[in-house]
C-alpha cells in the first residue's frame, strides 16, 4: 500500500516532468515573425529572431557540454566516434577525460568547431555558439582539421565509427573534405543552415570551399546541394530536439531547422526564386535555328520556354505561373546557357512566329517573367 508520502512524492515528480516538458517545447509565438516568408525574407526573418543571444565562454562550454551533448548512459556524446544502434569503441566521461593531450582516438574529448573557426577568423560570438560547437574525440578533431564538410571518394583516413578524411567525389569539388557518419549528417547540416541564418550579418566575410561571400543563399552550389541531401537523408530525431531545448535554455535562442525543418526548403529549396530580372538579347532566327544571348540581372533564369506558331504572334499564349508547360512540336524549354534551340517539322515557304520567357523554378513553383518586352522574332522556313 502506498503512503500519503509516497502519493505525494510521485505527485510531485509527475508535476516536475510536466514543467520539463512544457518548458522544452518552442515558446508560444517564438517564429510569429517569420509566418508567410519564404526565399531570403524568410532567413532574414529568422535571423532577426535568433540574434542577440547571450554569449557562453570558452571555459564554459566544458559544463555547457554536460547538458547539451549526454547519452541516457551518462557519457559524453560524440558523434565523430559513436556508433548509433552499436558499441562504440570508446566513450568519455564528462570532466575526468577532457583534452588535453592525445596520442590517438580514445584519449580525450574537446570542443570542435563543426564551422572551423579559421572560416571566420576565430571571432565572437560565432567562436562560443553552441549550437555548432560539440564534443568530440580530440584526434578525429585535428584529424579533421579545418576542411569542409563532404562525401569523400578515397579515403585517406577513417576513424573507429567510419568518419573519413579524403578527396571529395561529390559534384562541384574535388578537394580534401571530412565526411561524418550517415547518422549524423543532418545534424551538422542544420548546425551549417543555422550558422548561415544567425549570422546573416556577417557571414559574407567568411572564407571557406563551402561558402560563396554573400549573405544569400551563403552556401556555394555544390555545398548547398549537398546540405539539403543531408538534411532530407537524416531528419531530425529527438537527440537533435533535446539538444536544441538544452541550447536554448543556455544561450536563449533556437535552431529554426530543427524546430521547423520545412524552412530549409522554403529558404533553399526549388521554386522559391523570384522571377528573372531580363529577358535575353540579341533574339533572332537563322533557318530553323533560333539563338540569343541569356538574360543578366541580380536574378539569372534557370530556364527557358520557347512557343512556335504559323499564324501569328497574338496566337502565342503568354504561359502562367505555376503552369510548366512540356516540350512539344511547338514548343521546347531550354537550360540557361545553350542559347540555341532548333524547331523541325516547318513548311517551306511558311513564316514562322516565336516568342521566349525565361522562368525559374519547376512544377507548381515555376515563375516566368512575362512582364516587360518579350522577346518574339519571326522567319520563313527555307
Amino acid at each position: 500500500m502506498t503512503s500519503a508520502a509516497g502519493i505525494s512524492k510521485m505527485l510531485f515528480v509527475a508535476l516536475l516532468f510536466q514543467f520539463i516538458a512544457a518548458y522544452a517545447q518552442i515558446p508560444s509565438g517564438y517564429y510569429d515573425a517569420a509566418s508567410g516568408q519564404n526565399a531570403e525574407a524568410l532567413q532574414t526573418a529568422l535571423h532577426n529572431i535568433i540574434k542577440n543571444h547571450t554569449v557562453r565562454s570558452y571555459d564554459q562550454l566544458w559544463t555547457d557540454f554536460q547538458s547539451t551533448d549526454k547519452k541516457a548512459n551518462g557519457k559524453v556524446w560524440d558523434m565523430y566516434s559513436d556508433v548509433p544502434g552499436g558499441t562504440p569503441a570508446y566513450e568519455y566521461t564528462f570532466i575526468a577525460d577532457e583534452c588535453g593531450n592525445y596520442s590517438g582516438e580514445g584519449s580525450c574529448y574537446n570542443r570542435e568547431h563543426s564551422m572551423p573557426g579559421s572560416w571566420f577568423n576565430n571571432a565572437t560570438p560565432m567562436y562560443t555558439d553552441l549550437f555548432h560547437l560539440v564534443p568530440t574525440d580530440g584526434y578525429v578533431n585535428n584529424r579533421r582539421g579545418n576542411y569542409p564538410f563532404g562525401e569523400v571518394g578515397s579515403a585517406s583516413w577513417t576513424s573507429t565509427n567510419g568518419s573519413k578524411v579524403g578527396t571529395s567525389n561529390y559534384p562541384g569539388y574535388s578537394g580534401i573534405v571530412f565526411e561524418p557518419i550517415d547518422a549524423y549528417k543532418g545534424d551538422f547540416a542544420r548546425n551549417y543552415f543555422y550558422m548561415a541564418t544567425r549570422y546573416k550579418n556577417v557571414v559574407s566575410g567568411w572564407t571557406s570551399a563551402m561558402l560563396d561571400d554573400n549573405d544569400y543563399p551563403v552556401f556555394t552550389e555544390w555545398a548547398l546541394s549537398m546540405l539539403m541531401e543531408w538534411h532530407t537523408n537524416d531528419p531530425v530525431n529527438q537527440k537533435e530536439i533535446d539538444r536544441n531545448n538544452a541550447v536554448y535554455a543556455i544561450q536563449h535562442n533556437r535552431n529554426p531547422f530543427i524546430d521547423h525543418p520545412e524552412y530549409v526548403g522554403l529558404i533553399w529549396g526549388e521554386g522559391i526564386l523570384p522571377e528573372p530580372s531580363y529577358h535575353v538579347t540579341n533574339f533572332s532566327a537563322n533557318t530553323i535555328s533560333l539563338q540569343w544571348t541569356d538574360a543578366t540581372g541580380a536574378t539569372l533564369p534557370e530556364a527557358y520556354l520557347i512557343k512556335m506558331s504559323a499564324s501569328g504572334f497574338e496566337n502565342i499564349s503568354a504561359p502562367t505561373d505555376g503552369n510548366p508547360e512540356a516540350n512539344a512540336t511547338n514548343r521546347k524549354n531550354i537550360d540557361y546557357g545553350v542559347q540555341k534551340a532548333v524547331f523541325g517539322g516547318v513548311t517551306p515557304g511558311t513564316t514562322y512566329y516565336f516568342k521566349m520567357w525565361g522562368y525559374t523554378g519547376s512544377g507548381t513553383a515555376i515563375d516566368y517573367k512575362t512582364d516587360g518586352a518579350v522577346q518574339q522574332v519571326s522567319i520563313v522556313a527555307p
